[in-house]
């Protein structure tokens, strides 16, 4: 086979076993990602590499890792979370009495912990708990368990990590009064019908893998899953250049609202 030919036999093989459409994501940086990855385990093509994928489980766990691209931080760019704490929140608020949230592309837990804790901070109410989704079922074990090393750590507030937090070793576990504002629930953004009458949704930096085609159909669901006046929250890298197309006006840099 072709190169060409080669990758595409692959992403369909790859999709039958995982139910993981590549053929959504941008090609060059997917195929970049799989590349280096068959070059730790020592594969020189892609029907070699599937055949490993079947049989081998550990290896096909790690790929799936790999590919699903997991980083996370607490209060990622604190400057748009202050944007949203002071403005958006309250705005909301002001509407309804509580707000119901979700948190899509959770990975390891970071974005709906910061949530919570704000939440408990600041006395916002909550409608329901924070629904946090990710595709991957391991990143999401671990956000269930909420066990970070000091370097995570970093963007958290000294006062709210000594109430948030206890403190394992070198490690620090997430209050279980945290735990209890989050539904974790594994969910392909691909794939999987979307919730609905969401008054904020939390999708940053997720979507820039994903080719434009993609992307547009993303933000048309999530436009579709908020109430009308909700907010969709995107990534510091992202930009939706045609929201009115897709029912969304923008209220502030990287904020949405549903018109």
């Amino acid at each position: 086979m072709d190169n060409v030919a080669d990758w595409e036999w692959f992403i369909r093989k790859f999709e039958i076993m995982s139910k993981i459409n590549l053929t959504a994501y941008k090609r060059p940086q997917m195929e970049r990602r799989i590349n280096s990855f068959m070059r730790t385990v020592n594969v020189a093509n892609y029907q070699i590499f599937a055949d490993i994928l079947g049989r081998d489980k550990e290896i096909y766990r790690r790929f799936l890792e790999h590919i699903t691209i997991n980083v996370s931080e607490f209060f990622r760019n604190i400057n748009h979370w202050e944007v949203m704490e002071k403005q958006i929140i309250p705005s909301l608020l002001k509407e309804r009495g509580s707000i119901k949230i979700w948190s899509a592309g959770c990975s390891t837990g970071e974005e709906p912990y910061s949530l919570a804790m704000l939440f408990k901070e600041r006395r916002f109410n909550l409608n329901d708990k924070i629904l946090a989704t990710d595709i991957d079922s391991e990143v999401l074990e671990k956000a269930g368990i909420g066990l970070y090393t000091a370097k995570a750590m970093q963007g958290i507030p000294n006062d709210w990590q000594s109430k948030y937090f206890n403190r394992q070793g070198n490690y620090f576990r997430i209050a279980d009064e945290m735990k209890k504002m989050i539904k974790f629930q594994q969910h392909d953004l691909l794939r999987d019908p979307f919730p609905k009458e969401y008054d904020l949704i939390l999708c940053r930096n997720v979507v820039i893998y994903f080719t434009e085609e993609t992307k547009a159909k993303l933000y048309q669901r999530f436009s579709d899953s908020l109430r009308t006046g909700g907010v969709l929250f995107i990534g510091s890298t992202e930009q939706i250049f045609q929201a009115r197309d897709v029912g969304l006006k923008s209220i502030a840099t990287f904020f949405y609202q549903k018109d």
